[in-house]
C-alpha cells in the first residue's frame, strides 16, 4: 500500500461558460483550473471538488472526458494526469425543531451517480446551479439518497460558529442524523484532533482536514495523508471506514490559533475573549459576541481532556507556504521551478537544497513549519491569526 496526499473540499467559483457557482469563490476556480493547479503546482494525489452537481460543471467534465484529458476510473473517481478527482456536493440542511442549519459534504463514485444526485437535488433546492444550497428535504432523505448512490456523507467544518453540527446546532451529532452512516467528520480550520477528542461521540469517527478552498491559492491549505492500495473512490471510502488497513495516517492543518473562528471576538470593541462569563463582552459589555470554536468546545465537551483512540493519527500543525513571512511570489516561483510542487517543498526537500534556492533564513522557516513549530498569534471572530515566526 502507498500513502497519498488528499484535499477533499475545493469549491468551484465559475463554470467554463462563466456562470456563477460559488458566489463567494474566485472566478478562477473552474473545474479545469482546479485540476491543473492541484496536479501541477500543489502536488495533490487526490482532490475532492465540491459543487460538481452544477449542470454546467458536469458538462465541462464530459467535454474533458471526450477530449481524453480526464478519465473515469473503474473503481470510482476521475483521473487527470497523476491526480484523482472525487466528485462531491455541499448541501445546507435545516433542522426546524432546533432552529439551525448545518453544512454537509456528499461524495459520489461515478459520473452517473453524481448526475443522478444532481437530478434529485434539482427537485429539492431553489437553484441547482449554485453551491451549498438550502435543501428542502429531511436529513433522513439526504442520507438515504447518498446511500442509494453508493456515496459518502461527511458533516462539514463541524465546529465553526455558523452552519455546523456542533458550532450552532447541537451538543450531540446524534440529535441530527444517523451517525452509523457517518464514517468521518471534517474538523475545519479552527480546530484539531486534541480539541475534537474531548467529545466522546467522535471516538469512532475518522477525522479529515480539508482546505475549503475559495481560491486556487488556498488548495492544500489543509489536507491529510491516506494509506490505500490505489488512489480511487473505492479505496478512499474504505480508508474513511478504516477497512483492511486503509486509513488516514496523518492530518495536516493550520494551528487552530490561526483559524478565523478560534476565539470569541466582540463585534463592538473587536477584543478577543478567551474566558467567557455570561453572554456579554468582559471589556465593553456588548452582547454581540461571535463565539469561537475554543469557547464553544468548553461548553459542549464531555471530557476534561482529549482521549485518543489507538487508530487516531498525528495532527501536524503547519501553515501554507504563502503564510510564511517573507516568502513572496518571487521566492515561491523559484521553489516550484526547482522542486515542482508545494507538497515536495513542505514535506520532502532537504534543508540544504532549500538553502541553495531561498537562503538559510527562509529554509529554516520551511523546516520549522514542517515540524509544526511556528509561533502563532490567535485569531477569532472572522479574522485569521498571524504567523510570528
Amino acid at each position: 500500500m502507498k500513502e497519498y496526499f488528499t484535499d477533499l473540499h475545493i469549491h468551484i467559483g465559475r463554470t467554463y461558460k462563466g456562470k456563477a457557482v460559488k458566489i463567494t469563490a474566485s472566478n478562477q476556480l473552474t473545474f479545469s483550473n482546479i485540476i491543473e493547479e492541484s496536479s501541477e503546482r500543489k502536488g495533490m494525489d487526490m482532490i475532492g471538488i465540491i459543487d460538481m452537481h452544477s449542470p454546467q460543471v458536469l458538462e465541462e467534465v464530459e467535454q474533458r472526458m471526450a477530449e481524453g484529458v480526464v478519465l473515469e476510473l473503474q473503481d470510482g473517481g476521475l483521473r487527470y494526469k497523476n491526480t484523482t478527482i472525487i466528485m462531491g456536493c455541499e448541501v445546507e440542511c435545516r433542522f426546524e425543531d432546533l432552529g439551525c442549519t448545518a453544512h454537509f459534504l456528499t461524495y459520489f463514485p461515478t459520473l452517473t451517480t453524481m448526475k443522478e444526485f444532481s437530478r434529485w437535488l434539482a427537485t429539492k433546492v431553489k437553484n441547482v446551479h449554485l453551491s451549498t444550497q438550502r435543501l428542502y428535504a429531511s436529513m433522513d432523505e439526504l442520507q438515504k439518497k447518498v446511500q442509494d448512490c453508493e456515496g459518502v456523507i461527511i458533516p462539514a467544518h463541524i465546529f465553526t460558529p455558523f452552519k455546523s453540527v456542533y458550532g450552532n446546532c447541537s451538543h450531540s451529532m446524534k440529535e441530527l442524523l444517523d451517525t452509523n452512516l457517518i464514517p468521518a467528520v471534517e474538523l475545519g480550520l479552527s480546530s484539531d484532533t486534541n480539541m475534537a477528542d474531548c467529545i466522546s461521540e467522535l471516538f469512532d469517527k475518522t477525522y479529515v482536514t480539508n482546505s475549503d478552498a475559495h481560491s486556487l491559492a488556498k488548495i492544500g491549505r489543509e489536507y491529510q495523508k491516506i494509506r490505500m492500495s490505489d488512489c480511487n473512490f473505492s479505496e478512499w471510502k474504505k480508508a474513511l471506514w478504516r477497512i483492511d488497513g486503509r486509513t488516514v495516517t496523518a492530518n495536516y492543518g493550520l494551528n487552530p490559533k490561526l483559524g478565523k473562528y478560534h476565539l470569541t471576538r466582540c463585534a463592538s470593541c473587536s477584543e478577543l475573549v478567551r474566558e467567557m462569563e455570561g453572554e456579554r463582552c468582559p471589556y465593553c459589555g456588548h452582547t454581540g459576541l461571535i463565539k469561537g470554536v475554543f469557547n464553544r468546545l468548553q461548553e459542549i465537551a464531555d471530557r476534561p481532556s482529549p482521549v485518543h483512540p489507538d487508530y487516531r493519527p498525528p495532527y501536524i500543525h503547519q501553515v501554507p507556504l504563502e503564510f510564511i513571512p517573507k516568502l513572496g511570489p518571487k521566492k515561491m516561483k523559484e521553489l516550484l521551478h526547482h522542486f515542482q510542487t508545494e507538497m515536495n517543498v513542505i514535506h520532502h526537500v532537504q534543508e540544504d537544497k532549500l538553502v541553495q534556492v531561498v537562503g538559510e533564513s527562509l529554509a529554516k522557516m520551511i523546516i520549522k513549519n514542517r515540524n509544526g513549530k511556528m509561533q502563532i498569534l490567535e485569531g477569532g471572530g472572522g479574522h485569521y491569526g498571524k504567523v510570528v515566526h
